[in-house]
């Protein structure tokens, strides 16, 4: 692995809840390299969504710390951190897309934010849909989508801010197999032309599989096992691994039966 790009050191979070306090993560330490896709997995409720909201401090931690290329985000002011978060983008399983405005309005959106110019920001746009394979959505609206061509759009809509790395958080769940390859396929080229770097937050063990070349298994609200694809599949050490692959088996069962 390169030197470190995303360091995740020691993070610990606690939630109130109706019956007490709730540790979501309970000294989480990870270590990312530069131009990566690194997999997070974990059933539901094992943390992934309190530690993808911690890595951009959407969330922020009771103690750790989240250093991107050295820099630590706890230490930055208010200013300093929405500056550095433009280059930090999320894609989500909803997509959150402008159900009111075309597709590359949508695409545009985050360009008019930071004031870039309508011209130029429609060019940025349209070239960012040809990237995503859409080109001739443009003028098309949420609504005439189906779900892949809506993900493709939020990933071109993420892509208008040039972000350093981008943080999947469930991505392909609400997506059909079919569907969620060409969207894997899509995030494998993108860290291919562009260098960003990737980190992949899924309950799906063929997601990590098809993209990832390392996966940490998160388990109530703790690192069980880090390693090479290859090693977590052929010889999972955690009784969580071992669960999710046995999952993957027979889901992958009941699509070829």
């Amino acid at each position: 692995m390169e030197e470190s790009y995303l360091e995740i050191r020691n993070l610990c979070k606690t939630f109130s809840a109706k019956n007490g306090s709730v540790e979501a993560l309970k000294g989480v330490s990870l270590s990312i390299g530069k131009g990566e896709i690194f997999g997070v997995i974990g059933l539901s409720g094992a943390g992934k969504s309190t530690l993808v909201r911690c890595m951009n401090l959407l969330e922020r931690p009771d103690s750790g710390d989240v250093l991107l290329n050295g820099e630590s985000l706890l230490a930055l002011n208010k200013e300093q951190l929405r500056l550095r978060r433009q280059k930090i983008g999320m894609i989500f399983q909803h997509f959150n897309l402008l159900e009111q405005q075309t597709v590359l309005e949508n695409v545009c959106f985050p360009l008019e934010i930071r004031g870039v110019p309508k011209k130029e920001r429609r060019e940025k746009a349209l070239s960012l849909l040809e990237k995503v394979g859409l080109a001739e959505k443009a003028k098309a609206y949420p609504s005439q989508l189906s779900g892949g061509q809506k993900q493709r759009v939020a990933i071109a809509r993420v892509l208008a801010n040039e972000p350093d790395i981008l943080l999947c958080d469930e991505a392909t769940s609400a997506l059909d197999p079919e569907t969620t390859q060409t969207i894997l396929r899509l995030l494998k080229a993108i860290r291919d032309t562009l260098g960003i770097t990737i980190v992949v937050i899924t309950h799906e063990m063929r997601v990590i599989q098809e993209v990832c070349t390392r996966v940490a298994v998160l388990d109530g609200g703790i690192v069980q096992e880090e390693g090479s694809v290859a090693e977590i599949f052929d010889h999972p050490k955690s009784r969580a691994a071992k669960r999710l692959l046995l999952m993957a088996d027979e889901e992958e069962e009941s699509y070829v039966g």
